[in-house]
């Protein structure tokens, strides 16, 4: 048996991102059905709530679904959903980082201090950040690793410890202003995807994801196992060309799609493919699925539970970057409020288990969306924030209830 297949032995999460085991759009639907029954929900719940929530919504305020709203949503949703997309690294080997929002506000500090007090490059400003989280990341799996400090407590230290230090970089003037003619500003503000290239990242989105369940189809025949049909795998890539091309179509009646969420797509299809096709992802989902079932395997838990805190402040690092960039500014209030508590319940209300082992990087992108949809639709209703805190709250308690129903029907019928 092969290190991969090792892997795959103790990590039976992984298997529900695998699109490639049925047969035909028949068998595709019979195997769906029969996940959904074992308390494989998938993503549907929070698609399903997320039609909901914008139904809702385009009733109350007919502007809520308009391009100009949407556009805007999906530029408020990255710097929020990036950091959630860390999380969702935590969340997956059954631990919890606190500190995302200090991290993100600190970054965001480092940021400003390099590139407008020191006269850095804003590149390597945001370079010198990032690479500081990152830092932050292996210091927080040591202590983690070798001193066996839950990670509830070191994050818990990291936010508040991060938050002084981020206070003292701003020192008495509490806040320091981006150019608004830096590239770093207008990348987030005002930068813009083409029309032309918009549809041919549509087209070529469309066919990398035919190719790439063709040869892993044609793989799977040559070793005599079920596969999925060409023409399960041409409808699949035809839907997605057609659903993207009709959001892209609509977000063109206004500004179009922006680059700064271009960003944020890329970096959850690559971690869609980290965590679906390599050894490494597998070793994610082993180890939160059953660490010592991990262990005895052969993989190095330490370093999987070390890169899962590095991924995890960098991603807030650049998540708070950007929320900066977004402002023009990093103040004593970047990554404060609910940033926190936003990232940490966008990963959970988009399907990631808080009991590790079960969860796709798609959670982070639907999360945000649902959170962010909540927000700009209340807002357009002229609602303060108290309606917003109390509507993400039974949300991601319903989204939590859903994770432990599903979880005690895996349990029960074998898949747990």
């Amino acid at each position: 048996m092969s290190d991969l297949d090792t892997v795959e032995a103790v990590a039976p999460a992984a298997a529900e991102f695998d699109p490639d085991r049925p047969r035909g759009v028949t068998g595709t639907l019979a195997v769906l059905a029969a996940r959904f029954r074992g308390g494989d929900l998938g993503v549907a719940p929070v698609v399903a709530g997320l039609v909901v929530i914008w139904t809702v919504m385009q009733i109350l305020n007919p502007i809520f679904l308009s391009s100009t709203n949407l556009v805007n949503l999906a530029i408020e949703c990255v710097p929020v959903g990036i950091i959630a997309l860390g999380v969702m690294f935590m969340l997956l080997v059954g631990q919890i980082d606190l500190s995302v929002g200090s991290i993100s506000g600190l970054s965001a500090a480092v940021t400003a201090v390099l590139f407008v007090d020191q006269g850095l490059s804003p590149w390597l400003a945001v370079a010198g950040a990032v690479l500081l989280a990152c830092l932050v990341g292996w210091l927080y799996a040591q202590v983690f690793n070798r001193l066996g400090v839950p990670s509830f407590v070191i994050t818990l230290a990291g936010l508040l410890g991060f938050l002084g230090v981020q206070l003292w970089m701003l020192g008495a003037k509490g806040s320091i202003n981006l150019p608004f003619d830096s590239g770093l500003v207008t990348f987030a503000q005002l930068q813009f995807v083409p029309p032309w290239l918009a549809y041919t990242l549509v087209a070529a989105g469309a066919v990398a994801l035919f190719a790439g369940g063709y040869s892993r189809a044609s793989a799977r025949r040559g070793a005599g196992l079920p596969a999925t049909s060409t023409q399960a795998l041409l409808l699949r890539s035809a839907v997605l060309l057609a659903g993207l091309g009709a959001a892209v179509w609509y977000l063109n009646r206004d500004r179009g799609v922006g680059w700064m969420f271009v960003l944020f797509l890329g970096l959850v299809l690559a971690t869609h493919y980290v965590l679906s096709r390599t050894k490494y992802g597998k070793s994610l989902y082993a180890v939160g699925g059953n660490v010592e079932a991990a262990r005895r395997a052969g993989i190095n838990v330490k370093a999987i539970y070390a890169s899962a805190f590095m991924l995890c402040t960098t991603l807030a690092a650049i998540g708070g970057v950007l929320a900066a960039a977004r402002l023009a500014a990093a103040n004593q209030s970047s990554g404060g409020g609910d940033v926190n508590l936003n990232a940490i319940a966008a990963a959970v209300i988009g399907g990631t288990s808080l009991f590790g082992g079960r969860g796709s990087a798609f959670a982070a992108l639907l999360g945000i969306v649902v959170i962010q949809s909540i927000s700009s639709g209340l807002t357009l209703l002229n609602l303060d924030s108290s309606y917003r805190f109390m509507v993400t709250g039974a949300v991601l308690l319903l989204a939590v209830a859903l994770d432990s129903v599903a979880r005690r029907s895996r349990a029960s019928s074998g898949r747990a």
